[in-house]
């Protein structure tokens, strides 16, 4: 009883803590002011646009070349860790914004986003051509951009050379033949971490996920800050060279290797676990930071 009351504990200070890590030398510590750099450049005119994202935001030096030059305005990102890492900075440093537009807050995370107030709203004409369903607030202040499903993923080489079945649902891996094999991201800090929590939740339900939990804990699951070092480090079937063969990633990271593998492959090393309720739909928002500069330009880039 008192190994289960301590694993709850740990459980809980994983899902509410605030893990800021000081990764940007943009970044304020607790009681910190950080002094705004001029929007506009006197020489040249040229305004700057800071967009605070996380860690895994990627867009194409095309897009970003024509917006510039469109707009007669340089891009600035400040990568901030993981989502919830990232979301900590915004929140911390909501007196005095870093940025003036927010990428990648998701569902997981978005009611303490907006509770923290951290958001101006925004009717985008663009809200026209997006489904009801993934607009999850009504006054606009996180507009939808994306969704994926955080699902686990698995090295298909491991279990092939080891003639075993890969796992098949979420049950599955409680069992011993996997003892070893997951690693997982920190709910605290990561999006993919807490969205696997909450399919945990959904699938067990409220008063059976922790029992899941602590089953996995005693399957020596591996629980690491961010999804970058559980994909391509502790992963063995991706470019890392880690020992975990199982890991919580994205239903679209299977065809993405294939995309951007180095040398042409004709089909992807790792496959998706996508059985009933093994899997959460996340989705990813973008809003304009309260109190930022260059609101014109701000509401450019979100459409």
């Amino acid at each position: 009883m008192v190994r289960k009351l301590a694993f709850v504990g740990v459980i809980l200070v994983m899902a509410t803590s605030a893990c800021v890590q000081a990764n940007s030398t943009v970044t304020p510590t607790p009681g910190e002011t950080v002094q705004s750099t001029p929007a506009e450049s006197p020489q040249t005119g040229i305004r700057t646009l800071r967009i605070m994202t996380h860690d895994s935001f990627a867009a194409s030096e095309e897009v970003i070349a024509a917006f510039e030059s469109e707009n007669n305005v340089d891009l600035v990102f400040l990568a901030s860790g993981d989502t919830g890492t990232a979301l900590n900075k915004a929140i911390l440093s909501k007196e005095n914004p870093l940025a003036d537009v927010f990428y990648g807050v998701d569902n997981t995370y978005l009611s303490r986003a907006l509770d923290e107030g951290i958001f101006t709203p925004y009717q985008s004409p663009m809200l026209d051509v997006i489904p009801d369903e993934f607009k999850l607030d009504p006054e606009n202040r996180a507009l939808p951009v994306d969704y994926g499903d955080v699902c686990l993923n698995y090295d298909k080489a491991y279990f092939e050379e080891k003639q075993a079945p890969p796992p098949q649902n979420l049950e599955d891996l409680l069992k011993p033949e996997y003892k070893g094999l997951l690693v997982v991201e920190n709910p605290a800090a990561s999006s993919p971490g807490l969205a696997f929590l909450l399919a945990t939740i959904g699938h067990f339900g409220e008063g059976a996920y922790l029992d899941y939990w602590e089953g996995l804990v005693e399957n020596d699951v591996l629980v690491v800050n961010d999804w970058e070092t559980a994909y391509y480090t502790e992963f063995s079937g991706s470019s890392g060279q880690g020992s975990r063969p199982i890991v919580v990633s994205y239903g679209s990271s299977p065809p993405v290797e294939v995309i951007f593998a180095e040398q042409p492959i004709d089909e992807p090393p790792t496959a998706a676990v996508v059985s009933d309720e093994s899997c959460f739909r996340q989705i990813e928002f973008v809003g304009i930071l309260e109190g930022g500069e260059n609101r014109d330009l701000a509401e450019k880039w979100v459409d």
